[in-house]
């Protein structure tokens, strides 16, 4: 289903959190679940990935990982701000230590100067705080967009995780 280097990117995250015995919660927007969909394509995944919040809306931004609505409104929904409240609201609303962000803006359209098509925010947090990485993958087509994010995603776990 996905690229081989994703596949064995989520295997490595999968086996370091169950090494470590962390489990995981993923809060995307432009990557639609396909981080945790990554995730589960491995076996026994189920001892890593406490749960995945897919919130495309900014209503479900706010509902589900209590991301403030003000916070949006003056930030954009693409903004570190907004992607380090998702990645603390993912662990805060369910049992994982470590969770991945992601939001950005895929196209083909909504892109702007300021924001264009390819600009992705990621956010990881776990016990050692929560970091931030902004990529600009430029308008390589939605498709090439999401599964470069997903690579970046699961990379930056693989970081949190200590692994």
């Amino acid at each position: 289903m996905f690229p081989d280097d994703i596949d064995a990117l989520a295997l490595r995250v999968v086996e370091a959190a169950v090494g470590r015995g962390l489990m995981i919660a993923t809060a995307e927007s432009c990557t639609g679940g396909l981080v945790a969909g990554a995730l589960t394509a491995v076996a026994g995944s189920s001892a890593a990935l406490d749960r995945g919040f897919v919130t495309y809306s900014n209503a479900a931004k706010s509902e589900m990982l209590g991301v403030p609505a003000a916070l949006i409104d003056a930030k954009g929904a693409v903004s570190e701000a907004v992607a380090r409240a998702m990645a603390m609201g993912a662990v805060d609303r369910s049992t994982a230590l470590v969770s991945i962000a992601v939001t950005g803006i895929a196209g083909p359209g909504g892109g702007s100067d300021d924001k264009p098509v390819g600009l992705v925010h990621f956010a990881a947090s776990g016990p050692a705080g929560v970091v931030h990485a902004e990529r600009r993958f430029g308008d390589l087509g939605r498709e090439a967009i999401r599964l470069e994010s997903v690579r970046v995603a699961l990379r930056m776990l693989l970081d949190r995780i200590g692994a």
